[in-house]
């Protein structure tokens, strides 16, 4: 794999440009290793071994579903992703671009992660808060680039799941997804944006 167009592509499948938002870190205070840092961690257990493993995207995909699952906070990364209008979408509507949003995430994670060179995942064991939230940071090392993929999350009964990643430190996912999806949402609505993303999320699997 290489690791610097690997990395930068995760989360950029559907980019058009990537969006500026900054790490609030420098107001919070740090804290020691707590379940967020865990989730992360746990994550990335199950991301490297898909990449040692190899195999095809698919069985990557298979291999990686209960992970993202229960790392990331789907729903709600789905709802930001949309926007404003979300809350105006029908119940199928909403099911179908979580479906859709669920199925890209993951098989953005088995295509760009497909195999394994050296690459070590470090968790930094101080997660920083904010409000209601924790940030957690992290960087993906390889012979010779280390790149910073950084975590919010956010409690959801007792677990805490992702909600947004920062590539590069400060590059957001969520933003970029936003950014992407207004022109298809605004000419064709939900259903034209989740036909797009499954449109994608089979190309990526072959």
């Amino acid at each position: 794999m290489n690791p610097i167009l690997k990395s930068v592509s995760l989360g950029l499948m559907l980019a058009a440009a990537p969006v500026l938002t900054a790490f609030p870190i420098s107001a919070a205070q740090a804290q020691a290793a707590d379940p967020s840092v865990a989730q992360v961690q746990g994550f990335y257990d199950v991301l490297t071994a898909s990449m040692k493993a190899g195999g095809t995207a698919k069985s990557r995909y298979d291999k990686l579903k209960p992970a993202v699952e229960k790392a990331f906070d789907l729903p709600a990364m789905t709802a930001t992703a949309i926007g404003p209008t979300w809350a105006g979408l029908s119940d199928a509507d909403k099911k179908a671009l979580i479906d859709a949003f669920s199925r890209m995430t993951i098989a953005n994670y088995a295509k760009s992660f497909d195999s394994y060179g050296g690459e070590k995942f470090i968790v930094d064991p101080a997660s920083v808060t904010r409000g209601s939230d924790h940030f957690v940071k992290s960087t993906m090392k390889s012979a010779n680039d280390t790149i910073a993929f950084n975590y919010r999350l956010h409690q959801v009964g007792s677990d805490w799941k992702v909600t947004d990643v920062y590539l590069a430190g400060n590059i957001s996912q969520m933003a970029q997804k936003r950014s992407d999806f207004a022109a298809t949402l605004a000419s064709g609505g939900p259903q034209a944006l989740a036909k797009r993303i499954n449109a994608l999320t089979d190309q990526m699997l072959g």
